[in-house]
Formats: C-alpha cells, sequence, structure tokens
C-alpha cells in the first residue's frame, strides 16, 4: 500500500518547477493550504467493539451514480502538465476504481473524449455571458456529464504570490480551456461573474437539465439557501485554501453544515486535506456522504497515470475499510456521529 506522501515525491522530481508550485499553492500565506491535512489528523475515534465485521462494504451511490467506494476526485486544473492524458486518464483511473471524478471546465481536452461509459461530474465558473456558460455545459452534457458542480467560492480569483516563472508563462495553450474558443478569450464575456445568487442554481438546473452541486459552502445558513434554491447537494469545500486564505477547515466546517442538513435528503461531499483512509471515516461519520481528494489524485496522475489513480483510490479505499472494521462499522451507514469524541 502506498501513502500520499509517497506519490507526492515522486511527482516532484517529474513536474516542471512552475507547475509543481502551482499545484501545491495556497492562496495569500498559505495557511489555509497548509493546515488542511493536519484538522483532519487532530479528531479522536470512539470505537465500538464486539460488531461483526466480518465483511465490510464501501459501496455507495452519489447523485444516482453506484460506486464501490465513497472516495472520489475533485476538480483540478492543468491535469495534461501531470500526465500526456490529463483529464482522459483521470476519468478512467477513477472508474476502475469504481469511482466517479468532477472535471473542470478549465479542461485541458475536449469534453467529448470523455464520452463513454465512465462516470463523471463536470465543474462550472458561471460566465459573465450567460449563454457562453450555457454552451459549454452542454457540451459537457452531450458527452456524459452526470451533473454540473458550481463553484460558488470564486467571485474574484484568489491572490497567489510565487517567486520565479509563473506557470501561465510555461504552459502550452492546448493543455488549458480546451472546450472554448480560444479567439474569444480576451472578450470580456469570459470572465467569471461576480453577481451570482441562490438563482443561479436554479438556472443552471433548468438550463441542463442536469442536478446541480454547490461547491464551496462553509456555512450552514448558505448550505439551507442553496437547497431551497435547487441544489441537489452541497460540497464543503474551501477551494484547497486556494481562494480566502484563513477560511475555516473543512474538518471543522462538516459537523455544522451536516447538522443544518440533517433530514433533508441532500447529499453532503467534502474536499480539503484529505489524505487517509481514516481521513475519510472522520468526514464519513460526522455526515458526509462522500469525500473528494484534488492534489494526492494529481500526484498520482503525474507518476503512473491512470494506472496510478486507480491505484490511490484502491488503497485508500483499503485503508478505510480497514479502519471501518476497527470501529466496529461493516457499512457506510454504521458510521455516525458518535464514532468521533465530542471536542474534536
Amino acid at each position: 500500500m502506498r501513502r500520499v506522501e509517497e506519490w507526492e515525491r515522486e511527482a516532484e522530481w517529474r513536474l516542471p518547477a512552475p507547475v509543481l508550485a502551482y499545484f501545491r499553492q495556497g492562496a495569500g500565506a498559505g495557511l489555509s493550504a497548509a493546515e488542511a491535512a493536519a484538522c483532519w489528523d487532530a479528531p479522536r475515534l470512539l470505537p465500538r467493539v464486539l460488531r461483526d465485521v466480518s465483511a465490510v462494504a464501501t459501496r455507495t451511490s452519489v447523485l444516482g451514480t453506484d460506486v464501490d467506494t465513497p472516495i472520489l476526485v475533485a476538480p483540478t486544473t492543468l491535469q495534461r502538465q501531470a500526465h500526456p492524458e490529463g483529464e482522459v486518464a483521470m476519468v478512467h483511473g477513477t472508474a476502475a476504481a469504481g469511482s466517479l471524478t468532477c472535471v473542470t471546465g478549465n479542461a485541458g481536452v475536449p469534453f467529448a473524449a470523455l464520452a463513454g461509459p465512465a462516470p463523471w461530474w463536470v465543474q462550472a465558473y458561471v460566465l459573465k455571458d450567460r449563454r457562453l456558460t450555457a454552451e459549454l455545459l452542454e457540451r459537457a452534457k452531450e458527452a456524459g456529464a452526470r451533473a454540473v458542480v458550481l463553484t460558488a467560492d470564486t467571485p474574484v480569483v484568489g491572490q497567489q504570490f510565487s517567486t520565479g516563472p509563473s506557470v501561465w508563462d510555461t504552459v502550452p495553450p492546448e493543455h488549458l480551456l480546451a472546450n472554448i474558443d480560444r479567439r474569444e478569450l480576451d472578450d470580456w464575456r469570459w470572465d467569471k461573474a461576480a453577481d451570482l445568487t441562490p438563482a443561479t442554481i436554479d438556472w443552471l438546473r433548468t438550463t441542463t437539465g442536469l442536478p446541480v452541486v454547490v461547491k464551496g459552502v462553509l456555512r450552514p445558513d448558505d448550505a439551507r439557501t442553496c437547497l431551497a434554491a435547487g441544489a441537489a447537494a452541497i460540497w464543503v469545500s474551501n477551494h484547497g485554501g486556494r481562494q480566502l486564505d484563513g477560511a475555516v477547515p473543512t474538518a471543522r466546517a462538516l459537523r455544522p453544515v451536516a447538522e443544518a442538513l440533517a433530514g433533508s435528503g441532500a447529499e453532503l461531499y467534502v474536499d480539503g486535506g484529505l489524505r487517509t483512509g481514516r481521513h475519510a471515516l472522520l468526514a464519513l461519520a460526522l455526515g458526509a456522504t462522500a469525500v473528494f481528494v484534488g492534489r494526492p489524485a494529481l500526484w498520482a496522475l503525474t507518476v503512473d497515470g491512470a494506472s496510478g489513480v486507480q491505484r490511490l483510490l484502491t488503497d485508500l479505499t483499503a485503508e478505510l475499510a480497514h479502519a471501518m472494521a476497527l470501529v466496529g462499522a461493516p457499512d457506510l451507514a454504521a458510521l455516525t456521529p458518535d464514532l468521533v469524541a465530542d471536542g474534536t
């Protein structure tokens, strides 16, 4: 079994320095990015004993798609810098592990290249020109995207500071934004919209006919508002620490949001610093339906393409199953908040 740290160390010497820095980078001083994993390390568990765990099942479903594991892959940019096949390899690797991936709207491959039985969702930044947004998402839907993930925490792009060459000076144009007409990129219509409201959720749902997940939620009141506006699921995320530095870690934000959604029937996801099967168990016990990993999947993609992604997710799922046996949980339904010690 290979730990995430091992994937990262091997990826270090394979990636160009500006790309490696970009993948690791957080906003501002990097406080939120740096503390994410440690915040999942802190909670302590109260395992049950004398439970039959001779068979442990990690199977579940997300928005109607059956998956063998609740550990999924978050959207990330510049995947073709990690591996020549980029998002194609990522989607195939996750599918081979019985999982699914959320593909960024900034993908470096045409959505049509992802068409097939492998399940995937599309992440959306709503643009100033809603028509262009609708056209982009229609292409994703035609290629098989099963849900739209609205990134809600990016009215403006977080400030990121770096020394040395910028990644944007080194990346070939064809490795980014493969699903838009690059001749129009300087047009204001391609700028991200800063005027999003809860009504945007219903607009996306009715325009695409797909379920809408709202990503970037950290507050219980925002979660309730999103559900009332038509969201099918809530995704607790601080954008990997890449937007507002100092935003609360997702390990702390998850429980209050889960409590706010209790009884609603809505699905709940979380990302941000999850690096082990134990981390995933904690998140699921605190109320998450599934968890997403971002940077770890990039490291695995860099090292061994689709096979690397498959192995990463398989190993993390094996860690999760092992931890489930030790806390006395034969299935995901048995992962409940009482397994997490109060005050953690």
